[in-house]
């Protein structure tokens, strides 16, 4: 079995290939293609490989990433997905093309105050989004015309080796730098009101797994949500974090950090992945915070500017 992970360097392409090894250890890991948007490159790298699956992780990743350059966000998230997977499609027709996509895409229509499904409109309510549902809808379109696609919209996931660019490692870095003295006393903070949908980044890399094993049972172009099923507001992780650390701090909103399109709550249904792929999330939320803060205090220690 011939795999390849785009982004496989990132912080989910970590685990995911660490995972896969684990659970697959015949499986043979196929060498990075470099940049998804140099298309000879990748005609090139599939037409000699050809996968037996592809996993598409790589992407402009953030919000503000997106929303600080459109343009090259434009060029990865969509003009890149479609170069690999029109490649897929003529090089290595019997693969699998994996897409992580996201529930961003979901955007707006979690104002409803209902946990999604699948059938949820898409309405998109930033850069980052937009970008995601267009490169999601085009592999639809593909799978119609035979790719076999299997596009995947995960929630908000964390875990240890996730930057500071999210909210959960953001505040495990704070607090890590109070804890040894690096920082004052005081977390600066965004919107704590907002509730997510929060998971392991490793039962999302569990749920790709299983889409591997169940591939030949599996639809072109089916979607998968994978959630948890409970919404839980950022101040509630922020005050699990410190009751991990036994640090106490002050909270101060940072204006830089409001997001202006920001939803008030998100909420999934993952019961299409319970059904076809037999996945729910196994790891308990506490250990996903306790490996957070763990990895950030290590990370501190080796480098406190980190």
């Amino acid at each position: 079995m011939r795999v390849l992970i785009t982004g496989s360097n990132g912080f989910v392409g970590q685990h995911l290939t660490t995972r896969l090894l684990a659970r697959f250890p015949d499986a043979e890991l196929l060498p990075s293609i470099g940049d998804i948007t140099d298309q000879a490159q990748i005609e090139e790298a599939i037409k000699r490989f050809k996968p037996d699956h592809c996993l598409h992780l790589a992407a402009i990743s953030t919000i503000g990433a997106a929303r600080s350059d459109p343009k090259r966000a434009w060029q990865v998230n969509l003009e890149g997905t479609l170069i690999l997977a029109e490649a897929m499609q003529h090089h290595a027709p019997e693969g699998m093309f994996l897409f992580a996509s996201t529930a961003e895409v979901y955007g707006k229509s979690f104002q409803a105050g209902t946990p999604l499904d699948e059938k949820g409109l898409l309405a998109p309510a930033n850069a980052y989004a937009l970008t995601k549902s267009a490169a999601d809808l085009a592999l639809g379109m593909l799978a119609m015309q035979g790719l076999r696609a299997v596009r995947m919209r995960p929630f908000n996931h964390t875990g240890p080796g996730q930057s500071a660019d999210f909210v959960v490692p953001a505040f495990a870095r704070q607090i890590a730098r109070i804890g040894v003295g690096q920082q004052e006393p005081c977390l600066r903070v965004g919107n704590l009101d907002a509730t997510r949908d929060f998971l392991d980044v490793r039962d999302v890399c569990d749920a790709y797994l299983d889409v591997i094993a169940s591939a030949s049972q599996i639809e072109p172009g089916a979607i998968f949500n994978l959630c948890s099923g409970q919404s839980r507001s950022i101040r509630s992780i922020l005050d699990q974090l410190l009751e991990i650390s036994g640090i106490e701090a002050k909270i101060e909103i940072d204006p830089a950090r409001l997001r202006p399109s920001d939803i008030p709550m998100a909420l999934g249904n993952a019961n299409a992945a319970k059904a076809s792929l037999n996945w729910r999330p196994r790891i308990d939320w506490e250990t996903t915070l306790q490996d957070v803060m763990t990895d950030w205090r290590q990370r501190i220690a080796e480098d406190p500017e980190v």
